[in-house]
């Protein structure tokens, strides 16, 4: 009798043998070039030896702003730190300059100022505010963390094991692939470990040894504790004993947290889509409490009573087309809830006092509202500052501190129906 085997059962031998021959076959390797941002590195022993003070230097590209003791301190963006004399906000005065690599965020707690250098955290002795000295460094606090991109090509070539990424290089780049399969280019937006926070003087009701910051923070300190917001992740760091500080657990966030600020012994968290709440009745393990949701937006968050202000901003990093001011209820702290959104142009940093509510709206400057009435805020301005590039504020006894792209600006505002601009320290263009 004959083997006869029927049409379908032919078409699966077919196709099995087919997969054996090919799964035999070499694998084709071919050489690929493209344009990418290649890394800039530097040595490990290097770059932990490059904290240093020097003498004074103009302001070129400030960030976050920071608020203790008469002193205002002023982040270079990515270099380090200005110290400034700000004893008589009339008369301001910058009397040193601190070189922290990879700088963007920072906090102070007595006299000693945390702040981040790239992957690492550092604290120094500021007793003596132009000559501070390194106590502590923690090695690897933020690992992985890439320096500012200014353009919209790939990254390629990254070996964390290399040393600290401090800068880049546009150039070919060539790498061995497989045929067929696709370049594994590397693509990120960054916006530093910080983007965005701010702070009226009621943040200090958990310790008055702490300073204040601004809205666009992602460092805040509440007692013994450092908490920083670094991607989707909050990071806890124990700074009771400097040097001695260890870090905690991390909290999975599960969604990209930008800014943070504390109030009544809780951190109100902004993230790309909603402000979370977490509870510091174990400092050491924060809980979360309640979430607010909005649509994908940059939110920087601060808080009065009952109410939290939040603004939200579109933009290339956003991923959103919202530019306007929430006001949320959180009366119960269980169930926030929307109680009025307000249309603005482009908001930034934000912040309040005595219902006084300072807006940083972008290229359209900035805006001052009287916020008694949380229904009516907008029919209640009380000033608007034009022609200015407003990023974040710092309002404590009646003086305004407000930093943007311009430089920094200073107001007081005792008499909410006459601010009145009292100094200015502005950029200046790097060549």
């Amino acid at each position: 009798m004959k083997n006869i085997i029927s049409m379908p059962a032919l078409f699966t031998i077919m196709i099995i043998a087919t997969m054996f021959i090919g799964g035999c076959r070499d694998k084709i390797y071919e050489e690929v070039t493209y344009t990418a941002n290649v890394p800039v590195y530097m040595g490990f022993k290097e770059f932990r030896n490059s904290v240093k003070t020097t003498s004074p230097r103009q302001l070129i590209n400030p960030g976050k702003i920071y608020f203790k003791n008469n002193l205002l301190y002023i982040n270079e963006q990515n270099k380090g730190i200005h110290i400034v004399d700000n004893a008589d906000p009339a008369s301001p005065n910058i009397i040193a300059f601190i070189d922290v690599p990879g700088n963007f965020d920072l906090a102070v707690r007595g006299n000693i100022l945390f702040a981040d250098s790239y992957v690492d955290l550092v604290a120094l002795d500021i007793t003596n505010p132009v000559k501070p000295v390194e106590l502590d460094r923690l090695k690897d606090a933020f690992p992985n963390v890439l320096p500012p991109i200014e353009n919209e090509l790939p990254i390629a070539g990254i070996d964390f094991t290399k040393g600290v990424i401090v800068g880049w290089d546009v150039k070919e780049h060539t790498e061995t692939v497989e045929r067929g399969r696709r370049l594994n280019k590397q693509w990120i937006t960054y916006d530093g470990m910080g983007v965005a926070e701010f702070a009226s003087k009621e943040v200090n009701l958990t310790s008055m040894n702490n300073g204040i910051s601004g809205s666009m923070a992602r460092f805040t300190i509440s007692n013994s504790y450092l908490y920083a917001v670094h991607n989707r992740v909050l990071k806890i760091f124990n700074i009771g004993k400097v040097p001695g500080m260890n870090a905690e657990d991390d909290i999975q966030l599960f969604r990209m947290a930008e800014t943070i600020f504390p109030y009544n012994n809780k951190l109100f968290l902004g993230t790309t889509t909603g402000m979370l709440v977490y509870g510091l009745t174990n400092p050491s393990k924060p809980e979360l409490i309640s979430t607010f949701e909005h649509i994908n937006s940059c939110d920087p968050v601060v808080v009065q009573g009952d109410l939290a202000y939040v603004t939200l901003r579109s933009g290339t990093k956003c991923q959103g087309f919202t530019n306007q001011l929430d006001v949320v209820d959180i009366s119960s702290i269980t169930n926030p809830t929307l109680k009025k959104s307000y249309q603005l142009f482009n908001p930034h940093g934000l912040g309040i006092d005595n219902n006084v509510l300072f807006i940083c709206d972008g290229s359209d400057g900035l805006k001052v509202y009287d916020a008694t009435d949380p229904m009516s805020i907008k029919a209640n301005q009380l000033a608007h500052f034009q022609d200015i590039r407003a990023f974040d504020v710092i309002p404590v006894n009646g003086i305004l501190m407000m930093i943007g792209a311009d430089g920094l600006y200073q107001y007081d505002y005792s008499n909410q129906d006459n601010m009145v601009l009292l100094s200015t320290i502005p950029v200046v263009i790097d060549n």
